[in-house]
């Protein structure tokens, strides 16, 4: 009897410690940012520096590259449409400004986490012009279902000019 009270204890003693161990990256500890490069204020983010609005979109960068900057908060992400040029190497730089989100770009394998008070990093390039949506992949309330951004690749000849300090988007010129 003895060793039936003291084996279901182990068990409910393993289960409720493994519970906050599969939440790990759901609680917003300010130690993540530790583990995943550069440190953002998430409450300040959108008044100086590198994820203001005006700063916000695809940015040509001088090899020909372009950098995409975006913030993900709920139930958005901003801008809510990405223009980038097919065959050319894109960076994204991404951060969130509440939750951790996962932005997900539809018929790829990219997927990129992102957590609040961080700024995630990824690279990836399109070789066809086409259309993808990129819905949020990790629950983060309940708008979740409607927090969706597109992206746009088109030809190289087709993609606008950009001059310095200027950034695009998909709205129309």
């Amino acid at each position: 009897m003895n060793w039936r009270k003291l084996r279901t204890f182990l068990l409910t003693l393993l289960v409720l410690s493994l519970i906050p161990a599969t939440r790990y990256y759901q609680i917003d500890v300010p130690l993540v940012g530790f583990l995943r490069g550069s440190q953002i204020d998430p409450l300040t983010l959108h008044l100086a520096g590198e994820f203001v609005e005006s700063n916000l979109g695809t940015e040509q960068d001088a090899d020909g590259s372009v950098t995409v900057r975006m913030i993900a908060e709920q139930y958005l992400f901003i801008p809510h449409c990405i223009l980038v040029p097919a065959g050319v190497p894109v960076h994204l730089r991404i951060t969130s400004a509440d939750a951790v989100h996962s932005l997900a770009i539809n018929g790829t394998n990219y997927k990129v986490e992102v957590l609040p008070g961080s700024i995630a990093e990824a690279q990836f390039q399109f070789p066809q012009p086409g259309e993808y949506a990129m819905p949020c992949r990790e629950f983060c309330g309940a708008g979740h279902y409607a927090m969706r951004s597109r992206l746009q690749v088109v030809a190289r000849d087709q993609f606008p000019a950009l001059r310095a300090g200027e950034r695009g988007n998909c709205a129309p010129q």
